[in-house]
C-alpha cells in the first residue's frame, strides 16, 4: 500500500498539471472501487476547477471551485499517471479525467481497493475517513512530548503502534522500521517504554525519513509510480526494510532480521536497536 512519501509524491506530481484547470471530462469505467462513486459524480466533476491539491493521512485530496472536496485513495495498487497521448484505456484504467488544455490522468487500480468520492470542503474535518486520525507525521504536532503521552501505558510493540492511524497519520510498514533503526529503538520494545530521549530520538527519524523518501519520489516495489510514469527511487536508501540476512550498516556489521508484527514483516538490528 502506498505510504505517506509515495501520496505526497503523486500530490506533487498532479499538482503540475491539475491546479487552475477544469475537467472537461470525467469518464468512469465501472461503478465502483472499495466503495460505489457517488451518484453524478461525472457530472459533479465536470467543469469544475482544481484550486489545489494536497495530502491529507494518505489521500489524495483537490479541492474544487464548487465547494466540494474530491477525495481519492490509491488502495493497494492504484497509480494517478498523466498521459498526453491518444493510447487506448488500459483494463484497469477505471477513472480517466481530462482537462481542458487535453492533460488525461488515469486512475488504474488493479486490485479495486481504492476509493473516490465527494465531500464539503468546510466539513472535512468531521468527515468518517478523516476525524478519527490523529497528527500527520510530518506536522509540527507530532512532538516528542505529545509522542510519549499518546504512548504511555501501550503494552503493544512500538512497532504496531506507530502503525496506528489513531496516534500518529502516515508511518507505514516501511517507514516505520526504517525509522525505528535510525532512532536506535527495537521495533519489539513497548510502545509505553518509548518516551523521554527515546521519544526525542523516534520523532526526528520518523521525519526525516519520510522527508528523505518524499525527495526520492517515494519507494517503488510492486505498483507505485509517480504521476510522470517514473520510479521512485528511496528503495535503494532502505538500512534494513527488505535487507534480511545483510549486514546492517553499523559498526557490528550484523544481520538485520526480520520478524512478523501485526501480520507484517518487520526488520532491524539486533545490535543498534534495543
Amino acid at each position: 500500500m502506498p505510504e505517506l512519501p509515495e501520496v505526497e509524491t503523486v500530490c506533487r506530481g498532479l499538482a503540475g498539471v491539475l491546479v487552475g484547470r477544469r475537467f472537461a471530462k470525467v469518464e468512469l469505467r465501472r461503478k465502483d472501487l472499495r466503495i460505489p462513486f457517488p451518484k453524478g459524480l461525472a457530472a459533479a466533476l465536470t467543469g469544475a476547477k482544481v484550486l489545489r491539491i494536497y495530502r491529507r493521512a494518505k489521500y489524495v485530496m483537490m479541492d474544487l471551485d464548487t465547494g466540494q472536496a474530491l477525495i481519492a485513495h490509491l488502495g493497494m495498487s492504484g497509480r494517478m499517471v498523466i498521459a498526453r497521448d491518444s493510447a487506448p484505456p488500459e483494463t484497469h484504467d477505471h477513472v480517466i479525467f481530462t482537462t481542458d488544455d487535453g492533460a488525461t490522468i488515469r486512475f488504474n487500480d488493479p486490485r479495486r481497493f481504492g476509493l473516490l468520492t465527494l465531500a464539503p470542503i468546510s466539513a472535512l474535518d468531521d468527515h468518517k475517513l478523516f476525524k478519527h486520525l490523529g497528527p500527520d507525521a510530518m506536522s509540527e504536532s507530532l512532538t516528542p512530548d505529545y509522542l510519549s503521552k499518546a504512548l504511555k501505558g501501550r503494552k503493544t510493540a512500538i512497532k504496531v503502534a506507530l502503525m496506528d492511524q489513531r496516534l500518529v497519520v502516515g508511518v507505514g510498514n516501511i517507514y516505520a522500521s526504517e525509522a525505528l533503526h535510525r532512532a536506535g529503538i527495537s521495533p519489539k520494545r513497548k510502545a509505553g517504554s518509548v518516551a523521554g530521549a527515546r521519544a526525542q530520538a523516534l520523532v526526528p527519524a520518523i521525519k526525516q525519513v519520510l522527508a528523505e523518501a518524499i525527495a526520492a519520489g517515494g519507494s517503488s516495489l510492486r505498483d507505485h509510480v509517480q504521476p510522470s510514469g517514473e520510479l521512485g527511487y528511496f528503495q535503494n536508501e532502505w538500512r534494513v526494510y527488505g535487507r534480511e540476512g545483510e549486514s546492517c550498516r553499523c559498526s557490528n556489521s550484523a544481520a538485520v532480521k526480520r520478524i512478523v508484527q501485526g501480520g507484517r514483516s518487520t526488520f532491524f538490528c539486533v545490535c543498534c536497536q534495543s
